[in-house]
């Protein structure tokens, strides 16, 4: 999240995008320990009546591979504002 932001270099800003993009490769030799495959949860929400979701991590992963994981655990250490977008956009992730 630091190179994400761009708080490495001199001139950072909180309010500019300075960050630098970022490469992950090999995400799928991620090592996941103890019972988090069966216990840990992710949670959205639809916005209508019901329309809530709760996907166990290994669920998580038979569908949307070991990429997903990584960027919702990025996304989630960024700041939440307007820049948190253009952010995401500078990382890349691969299988």
């Amino acid at each position: 999240p630091i190179l994400l932001q761009g708080k490495q270099k001199a001139g950072y800003s909180p309010n500019i995008d300075s960050g630098d993009c970022v490469v992950v490769i090999n995400a799928a030799q991620l090592v996941v320990t103890g019972n988090k495959l069966k216990s840990k949860v992710y949670t959205r929400y639809s916005g209508y009546p019901g329309g809530f979701y709760i996907t166990k991590m290994d669920d998580m992963i038979a569908k949307k591979g070991y990429s997903e994981l990584f960027k919702i655990a990025v996304k989630g250490m960024l700041p939440k504002n307007k820049l948190q977008t253009k952010m995401m956009q500078n990382l890349t992730v691969t299988e």
